[in-house]
């Protein structure tokens, strides 16, 4: 049965469960918005999905109901016997763990896999860079978070949210803001707008963890021209950002992700 807020609402007092905001809790309240979720990570019959955070099961029922082989996590505990209701029937590969805590590329093992969720709030930066940098069996993502981490994610150089997160993402992935999502379909109500992003990985330049490192020494001061910035790891800073091409007076926000990249190489 579709879930909208009411049906939500009485499946959470029928097993004596409130949301917790601590976990980042706003389930799904519907229908529609979940088939749009569904249609836009285009999963059929003997793909493998990987579902972070099943809350209700609403979203988890509508990735199942393509025929595509789900596996699906919730670190509350509370809500295994709602899922066990709502995805009776299904052949979904319900986990009550926490995916912060698990090695997630030995529990998926060789890809390909799509992961599709509606991320909490509280994790789903880190989770999506760690994914994105350390589980290269999930080749595609269609997640849901708080529209200012979506614009972070696909922010470029110049944006007052472009960051080390978009630096991660640009050198990891393909990544587009796929569309907005009102506060109103969500139960509780959160106090912000939420938006879907979808990532394809590209593979990584060589010296991709190197970059990833200076952007963050770079983005820490972000406002100091980059050979102030980098001087404390960095020797002759002036030197080896001339040697990559990089005007030293340039601030961190002004460089591509590429550019750190060719900063890691011209490192000595």
């Amino acid at each position: 049965m579709p879930q909208g807020r009411n049906e939500i609402r009485a499946l959470l007092e029928a097993h004596g469960v409130r949301p917790r905001r601590s976990l980042g809790q706003n389930f799904l309240a519907d229908p529609n918005l979940v088939d749009r979720i569904v249609r836009t990570a285009g999963p059929g019959p003997g793909d493998r999905i990987v579902e972070v955070g099943a809350g209700t099961g609403t979203l988890t029922r509508g990735l199942a109901a393509t025929g595509a082989d789900v596996l699906a996590f919730e670190v509350d505990r509370r809500l295994l016997p709602v899922l066990e209701e709502t995805l009776s029937g299904t052949d979904v590969d319900l986990r009550g763990d926490d995916v912060t805590k698990v090695d997630l590329g030995a529990v998926l093992g060789e890809g390909p896999w799509t992961m599709v969720a509606n991320l909490p709030y509280n994790v789903g930066t880190p989770l999506v860079l760690e994914v994105l940098r350390d589980v290269p069996a999930v080749v595609r993502l269609v997640v849901m978070v708080q529209r200012e981490v979506a614009d972070r994610f696909v922010a470029g150089p110049g944006s007052r949210t472009y960051g080390v997160p978009s630096v991660v993402v640009a050198l990891h992935a393909d990544t587009e803001l796929a569309f907005t999502v009102p506060p109103s379909v969500f139960y509780p109500v959160p106090e912000v707008e939420s938006a879907v992003v979808t990532m394809s990985r590209i593979d990584p330049p060589e010296h991709v963890d190197s970059a990833i490192q200076l952007a963050g020494v770079a983005f820490r001061q972000r406002r100091k021209m980059l050979r102030r910035s980098l001087s404390s790891v960095v020797a002759d800073a002036g030197a080896v950002l001339a040697a990559a091409g990089i005007d030293a007076t340039a601030r961190p926000e002004d460089l591509p992700p590429n550019a750190f990249v060719r900063l890691a190489e011209a490192m000595p």
